[in-house]
């Protein structure tokens, strides 16, 4: 792996503003601050490794977080999860309504377009590796299933997989391009099996529950812009009751009114910051989401996303204009 940045390249006064700097430009955009008045330092590796992108962080006491605007910034990668595997130290997060004390070992997503705060106490050394939404999605359903959720180093395919991510590093340089192509897929499919063991070590589910919430999330998707839309009709639509319905949702840690309302508000920022939508009304946009009106969607768009929905618009469209 090469260095990418280094503090020690700077004044100590310096090095946590060129910091931000770096991460913002080149890594995953947050909000941070540094914890302690301690002097600041940080060093970040990279290499690239079939389709995956490996970085090595080694940094303390800082707390990061997303904010609407890291979310919206043109470099977040949004298209993108982060696998994050604690080398050594200890690092605290939350995401999802998981709250986490990772240790060496121990693994965990992230996911940058959604909320999540982060802490570096002390020491503590981190590996982050970039894997494509799709390719964990396409195995293991919804990202909000597993985001923010940490599997520890003791169980069985999580030592597997972070045995095979480490020798995997040590021998990319002996690998042709197909060789870590295949590797690299391999990685992606062990990241997958160690998640999927702590997904039914948490929240077991039968087949038939499963298949229940799909069909609830296609049906509640399907008439997203009837206003009319409620958990009750959802939950009839597919057989059960009201409270059976609920108790699915919970497992995931939303219940059914909320999910719908977050769909609708994702939907609209979609079409918000969708070139060919630009000079589609807001009413109407509010309108075909299934708010019942534009004042309403206002007031649910800014609790959500701290901007009202023209200021999105407008900030769209300047990012947009830059490209």
């Amino acid at each position: 792996m090469e260095t990418i940045f280094s503090t020690d390249e700077f004044q100590a006064s310096a090095r946590f503003r060129r910091w931000r700097e770096v991460c913002e430009d080149r890594l995953v955009p947050m909000a941070q601050q540094q914890l302690g008045s301690d002097p600041f330092h940080a060093h970040i590796e990279g290499g690239i490794v079939g389709s995956l992108a490996f970085t090595k962080f080694t940094l303390g006491n800082v707390k990061a977080a997303t904010t609407p605007q890291t979310i919206r910034h043109e470099n977040n990668k949004t298209d993108q999860l982060f696998f994050s595997l604690v080398l050594s130290g200890v690092v605290c997060s939350e995401q999802n309504g998981h709250s986490n004390r990772d240790v060496s070992g121990d693994i965990c997503i992230r996911d940058t377009s959604s909320p999540w705060t982060i802490e570096h106490r002390g020491n503590s050394e981190v590996l982050a590796v970039a894997i494509p939404r799709t390719k964990l999605e396409g195995i293991l359903g919804s990202s909000r299933r597993f985001t923010g959720l940490t599997a520890k180093g003791n169980l069985p395919t999580t030592r597997l997989a972070t045995s095979f991510l480490r020798g995997l590093l040590s021998e990319n340089s002996q690998l042709s391009h197909a060789a870590a192509d295949k590797m690299s897929s391999i990685a992606i499919d062990l990241i997958a099996a160690s998640l999927a063991e702590r997904m039914a070590l948490d929240t077991p589910k039968t087949l038939h529950s499963t298949v229940l919430v799909h069909r609830a999330k296609t049906y509640a998707m399907t008439n997203l812009a009837d206003p009319d839309l409620e958990p009750s009709r959802v939950a009839a639509a597919v057989g059960i009751s009201l409270r059976q319905l609920q108790s699915l949702f919970r497992e995931h840690g939303q219940s059914v009114a909320a999910w719908i309302w977050q769909q609708r508000i994702e939907r609209t920022a979609q079409w918000l910051t969708n070139p060919a939508l630009l000079r589609l009304p807001l009413g109407e946009i509010a309108r075909q989401c299934g708010f019942a009106d534009q004042a309403h969607f206002s007031k649910r768009f800014r609790d959500h996303y701290g901007l009202t929905p023209s200021a999105y618009r407008d900030a769209a469209v300047d990012t947009l204009g830059k490209r």
